[in-house]
């Protein structure tokens, strides 16, 4: 496993943009993947943007591809979450989350092995 810590969440307006981070230490030299998850209350936790680590393909819910991005900066160990145009209905905990595995599903948090702690995305409207 790999250790993950998530950082960037705040509280924005409607329109406004953050960049969230994750970074990664421990066991990373395993890592295949690494994903942002996003859970609200009420609700399961849902995918948000996943990239492989190598080679950097990147895949995303169709209800944010035209607004954010994922990243990644291979010698920092570290995943980014560009969000832009955000709304009331990405107000959420994201949480990152990396795997070992090599997976085809990459939108599904079964796949993943370690898991952040989650940071707070709060969008007043």
């Amino acid at each position: 496993q790999v250790q993950l810590v998530e950082s960037g969440g705040g509280l924005v307006q409607a329109g406004d943009s953050l960049r969230l981070s994750c970074a990664a230490s421990g066991r990373t030299l395993s890592t295949k993947a690494m994903g942002w998850f996003r859970q609200a209350p009420g609700k399961e936790r849902e995918f948000v943007a996943a990239i492989r680590w190598t080679a950097g393909n990147t895949y995303y819910a169709d209800s944010v591809k035209a607004r954010f991005t994922i990243s990644r900066d291979n010698a920092k160990n570290t995943v980014y979450l560009q969000t832009n145009s955000l709304n009331a209905g990405d107000t959420a905990i994201y949480y990152c989350a990396a795997t070992s595995a090599f997976s085809l599903h990459l939108g599904s948090a079964l796949v993943y092995d370690s898991w952040g702690q989650g940071t707070q995305v709060t969008v007043s409207s």
